[in-house]
């Protein structure tokens, strides 16, 4: 692991967990990211502003890091375009199949002790681990 930082990462997980149980005590909404996004494109018109303001706080707070910081986080992209879409369509067919993305079991879901959320995440932890040493193993690296 380099570069870790346990207090930006603490700080971080608190931001989540805090605007999660915002979110929950001011709309009764789960902050699950999948579900938020989806509702921004098929919400009906009184449940869709909020969900808009929050997509919107998900691209504008990284931004406004890299803006703000003295030295803006690196990013490098090591993948194709093909294999970007469709990792990004095997994201939202696994969300669907699990009724939820990893923000919304993982965070939400477990801190509410449901079952359901804690076989997702060990499937979703299990799929991770699996393919990491896939890749490696047939890749390299």
């Amino acid at each position: 692991m380099e570069n870790f930082t346990p207090l930006s990462a603490s700080v971080g997980g608190a931001l989540i967990v805090l605007s999660a149980v915002v979110l929950m005590a001011m709309n009764g909404r789960i902050a699950g990211i999948s579900g938020i996004f989806s509702g921004t494109l098929f919400a009906e018109a009184g449940d869709k502003l909020w969900r808009v303001l929050f997509v919107i706080g998900l691209i504008a707070g990284p931004a406004i890091y890299n803006l703000a910081s003295p030295t803006p986080a690196p990013f490098e992209m090591n993948a194709t375009l093909p294999f970007i879409i469709a990792g990004g369509l095997l994201v939202g067919f696994g969300t669907r199949l699990g009724s939820g993305c990893t923000s919304g079991h993982g965070i939400c879901g477990l801190s509410r002790l449901s079952l359901r959320s804690m076989v997702s995440v060990l499937v979703f932890m299990a799929a991770g681990m699996i393919t990491v040493a896939l890749i490696r193993t047939l890749i390299g690296g």
